[in-house]
Parts: C-alpha cells; structure tokens; sequence
C-alpha cells in the first residue's frame, strides 16, 4: 500500500489510482521536508545546494517530491521520472500549479534502463521503487551511474510499518495491523518472486549501496507523527489505502479479521475509520545514501 509502483503495470488504472498516491504523498509532505532539508543542508551544504543544477526523482510518481525538490533547490532543474504517462501527467500540472513549470521535466521511462539516454545528474532521489526491480543491486548500479562525480544518490527503502489505530481497537481480536503487515509481507515476497530478472538480495541497502561503487555512505530516519485525533483529510486517506487493501488482499484473511475491517470502512459505524477518535498516523522512512567517488 505504501508504494505506487507495480510488477505488472497493465493490470492497475493509473488515472483511478493516481488520486490516492497523490493524496498519500501529500500528507507524507512533513516527513519528506525532512529528508529533503538532511540532504541540502547537511549532506551537501547549502553553498553546493545552491548551485545544483540537476535533480532526479526517479519513480516520482505524480510529482510531489520532485516539486518538493525544485522548491528546495532553486537552482535545479528537475527531472521526474516513471513508467506511467498518468502520473507524470499530474507531476507537469502540479508543477504548473506552483509556479515551478519552467524547471521542471518528465521523462517516461521503464526502470532501471529506461535511463540511459537521460544523461546525468548532481542528485539523484528514489522512494520505494528499487524494491520493484527484480535486481535491486543492478538498479542501484546503474543509478550510480547516472551520477556526476560527487554526486548524490538518495534511496528511501525500509523502515517501519505504518500504524493508525491503537492495538486493541475494541472489536475483533486485537493485534489487527500486525497481521494486515504479514499479509502485505506475504504479497511483496510473491510480487517480488514474479519480478522479471528477479534475484534474491540481502536488503542490506548501505551495504548495495558500496557495492554500486558509492561511496560516504549514511543512513537516517525520518517520522511522520500525526497524533489522535487524525484530521478528516487523513482520515479520507486511510480509509482509501484500507479500502484497495480490502478489494486487493482481503480474501487473505480470516473471517473475523475481514469482518472487523469491514467495520473500520463502514462509514456509518461509530466504531470505524471515519469516526472513531483514536486514529492517527505513524510512520517511520529510512533514507540511504551515498556518493559517487
């Protein structure tokens, strides 16, 4: 649920899909910031940050952070790249929108080797997409290359799973995200079996990260901590993620799990997302990165 990219493209509609990712990116805005400002200010400094000129979001879905970067490196023009039209689509309005159009291009590209003729860049930013190509250390690599010496390549990959309700919700049996994790763990691992070229890899990502020849290699976490009770636009949001997850794996659970979320999408249960006054939402994203020598 936490990333828009897919194994198999052709059995998602993009332009339905698109309003959920776009939505969920946006509330992530504050965690992302974070990260965002790590890498301007204490990774490159700002006299360096001040001077880049080439930035890519690499898997940018609709465009949110590659807006976050152009805003953040005003010197920079940015390069969102995806293998869907549908978002880069949004990517070039919502670029349009802040006034930031001129800096900002779109490149439809399936990954990793839709980059070759891209050219090169000073910072390079990807968000849970390498975990969707079947040779995670071969994607990496072939990153690294598109770096200019000195270069920084960001890899947010890993993490937390995210949490929204407390763990005894008062119906069915406690403990309800924690089994809707092992189901999502279950689907990556068969998602990640049916990858083309797939190849079984210790995501150990600082480790991949020297093997792609990188080096100053740093990790950090970020959190996105918005308490109880969650605002009605998060809440719209959680019961959107919730929903596809029912539509898409509900058939994994047990009967008195798939019942006790059926509560949590009624939107006329006292009990359920829409309602209830302990949601929230707390996640962790871990930031890898690392510079070409």
């Amino acid at each position: 649920m936490a990333s828009h990219h897919h194994h198999d493209h052709t059995q998602l509609d993009w332009e339905e899909l698109a309003p959920l990712l776009e939505q969920g990116a946006e509330i992530n805005t504050p965690a992302l910031d974070q990260a965002i400002a790590w890498l301007r200010d204490d990774l490159l400094g700002s006299e360096r940050a001040a001077a880049i000129g080439q930035v890519w979001d690499v898997g940018s879905g609709p465009g949110v952070a590659a807006c976050r970067l152009a805003q953040a490196f005003p010197a920079a023009e940015v390069l969102a790249v995806d293998g869907e039209d549908a978002l880069l689509r949004r990517a070039r309005a919502r670029a349009m929108r802040l006034g930031i159009g001129y800096r900002l291009r779109t490149h439809t590209a399936d990954l990793p080797g839709g980059l070759c003729g891209a050219g090169t860049a000073e910072l390079i930013w990807t968000s849970k997409t390498v975990h969707h190509m079947g040779d995670q250390r071969a994607a990496l690599a072939s990153l690294a290359e598109r770096l200019r010496p000195g270069g920084l390549l960001a890899v947010a990959e890993g993490g937390l799973p995210t949490r929204r309700l407390p763990r005894d919700i008062g119906i069915g049996r406690p403990g309800l995200e924690a089994r809707l994790d092992a189901v999502m763990e279950d689907w990556f691992a068969a998602m990640r079996g049916a990858l083309p070229e797939t190849a079984d890899t210790v995501e150990d990502w600082p480790a991949m990260l020297r093997a792609a020849g990188l080096g100053h290699v740093r990790s950090r976490t970020f959190l996105l901590d918005l308490p109880a009770p969650a605002d009605a636009r998060v809440r719209a949001h959680l019961h959107a993620e919730l929903t596809r997850f029912h539509e898409v794996l509900g058939d994994r659970l047990d009967a008195e799990d798939l019942t006790t979320l059926g509560r949590l999408l009624d939107p006329d249960d006292e009990a359920g997302l829409l309602r209830r006054p302990d949601v929230f939402l707390l996640s962790a994203q871990t930031v890898h990165t690392a510079v070409r020598p």
